[in-house]
């Protein structure tokens, strides 16, 4: 009975779904244990840290979600597209989801500690959750809720960095750097591929005054901007090794890859076909993380 409500649990936040932010967040690992930092020290790999960042990672998504599943349900069951969710079906009741995402939280705050004595994790950890949180209630108010939920995969490679660099950032910001410029990546990435599952639902946010790019401009115009945001990405991966000169040409074949599939992405879904969505959301953007991390840390470790 418990291991089958476990079960329902994880289906329920899309547990699977981690390999979105997960291999940014090890990848912005990788950057910052390689770089040396602007004194010149190279920080060693860290398996504390290593199991932080994953804890971190798993108990924040899932908290967030769990948030975001109670805080949608009546919205879930009125959609066809999402009435047969946990909630909404009855396969879980909100009480057992809120002690879910309690529980979560909790050990989200607590996983910050195995960064100690670095205090920065600790001191964020609650203003990141209450920013993961909001993201559930920016559809409500406003069409950049796609730019809310890139911004906080954002926190990722973000938040690992600072984890890892500790506080001798405070007095050097140009170390964050690179993690800015790949932050700056994750949060058009997601922005992009965000509007595009959002097309999906265009007619049914305009009647439930629910807010997204494509309810408000159509998808036509939606998927543009998609392909802006994309377009941004990749340039601000392009000017990546700028900040990390140890990137070379594995690494460029990687974002040329990279360029690829987005463009493939944006080929198979179509204004009036969005039967493909699925694939681009789900497989093709699972391969550009995963593809680009380790392309980025192999280019990285044999230097």
């Amino acid at each position: 009975m418990i291991l089958s409500r476990i079960q329902l649990l994880l289906e329920m936040i899309r547990f699977s779904h981690t390999r979105f932010a997960l291999p940014f967040a090890l990848l912005s690992a990788v950057m910052a244990w390689t770089t040396p930092t602007v004194d010149g020290q190279v920080i060693p790999f860290g398996w504390v840290q290593f199991i932080g960042i994953f804890c971190c990672m798993v108990f924040g998504r899932s908290a967030s979600m769990s948030v975001n599943r109670i805080v949608d349900r009546d919205f879930d069951a009125a959609n066809p597209r999402t009435a047969k969710r946990h909630l909404p079906a009855g396969l879980l009741s909100t009480r057992s989801v809120v002690i879910f995402a309690f529980l979560n939280s909790l050990a989200f705050v607590a996983s910050t500690c195995l960064f100690l004595p670095n205090r920065l994790p600790l001191l964020l950890s609650v203003p990141v959750l209450l920013f993961l949180f909001g993201y559930s209630y920016a559809k409500r108010f406003t069409a950049l809720v796609h730019t809310w939920l890139g911004a906080a995969l954002m926190l990722a490679p973000l938040s690992t960095w600072i984890a890892i660099r500790g506080e001798p950032i405070l007095q050097n910001p140009t170390d964050l750097t690179p993690a800015l410029l790949l932050a700056g990546a994750v949060l058009l990435w997601v922005t992009g591929f965000d509007i595009i599952y959002a097309c999906q639902d265009t007619e049914f946010d305009r009647q439930a005054n629910l807010h997204s790019v494509p309810a408000a401009v159509g998808n036509v115009a939606a998927l543009r901007v998609a392909t802006a945001c994309h377009f941004g990405m990749v340039l601000l991966l392009g000017l990546l090794p700028l900040a990390l000169s140890e990137l070379g040409w594995v690494y460029y074949l990687g974002l040329l890859s990279v360029t690829v599939l987005l463009a493939y992405e944006h080929w198979i879904v179509r204004p009036d076909d969005l039967t493909r969505v699925n694939i681009a959301f789900f497989q093709i953007n699972a391969i550009v993380s995963f593809g680009l991390f380790i392309v980025t840390s192999i280019d990285l470790c044999i230097q």
